[in-house]
């Protein structure tokens, strides 16, 4: 049983390492809103806190004519080669970018925010140059991540949102910034929004549901 388990490891981490993007995720969603001419109103591109927020409430997507396109554990450039996959081959009208809290946590290894930023960024080109729009949403409050203790986030969520913003203004994009509003006293998440301090609860998605409208409108 032990060696099944172990052997059943392996063949997962071969496979992933086969689609690093993953591409195949939602590869037959994509072909149905392709086949069905249909045209989302915005595609969210991000995540497991994106993925979450479709799985909490997949109402709120569809009342509003929204993609959900998050995968958990994914970090920028793993957004950015499938960006073309899962945002613009299904042309929607706006694409909303929620990334780079597992870039901070180094869940593929150390990385600069300035390589984040630039992922986001190029993000943002491949958007523009297909007419699409782009808001871009400030990175999460996040004082410790529970898969990897004592990486001490907090102030590089501050400065990568900075970043964001910044280029934001700069650019005539919509920014949308969670951080100020969902923030604690530890620039982190408080239990009643995020009870492992990282992926939102019911509430926590309310919360970004009603900030996230409002800037849209």
């Amino acid at each position: 049983m032990k060696f099944l388990t172990f052997a059943s490891i392996i063949l997962s981490t071969m496979l992933s390492a086969q689609d690093f993007a993953n591409f195949g995720k939602y590869q037959k969603q994509n072909q149905e809103v392709i086949s069905q001419n249909i045209v989302p109103t915005s595609v969210l591109m991000g995540d497991s806190i994106t993925e979450g927020w479709f799985a909490t409430d997949p109402g709120f997507f569809t009342k509003n004519n929204f993609v959900g396109r998050g995968i958990g554990g994914q970090v920028t450039s793993q957004m950015l080669l499938r960006f073309r996959e899962d945002v613009i081959k299904l042309k929607p009208k706006r694409v909303i970018i929620l990334a780079g809290t597992n870039d901070i946590a180094e869940n593929q290894g150390p990385i600069s925010l300035d390589k984040v930023f630039g992922n986001i960024v190029s993000m943002t080109e491949l958007a523009k140059e297909n007419n699409i729009k782009v808001v871009l949403c400030s990175v999460l409050p996040a004082y410790d991540y529970p898969w990897k203790k004592d990486m001490k986030p907090a102030e590089k969520v501050i400065a990568l949102n900075k970043m964001i913003k910044d280029y934001a203004l700069k650019n005539h994009i919509t920014y949308v910034d969670y951080h100020s509003v969902l923030k604690d006293e530890k620039n982190g998440l408080s239990k009643e929004i995020a009870e492992d301090g990282i992926h939102p609860t019911k509430l926590g998605y309310e919360k970004m549901e009603a900030i996230l409208m409002k800037n849209l409108k």
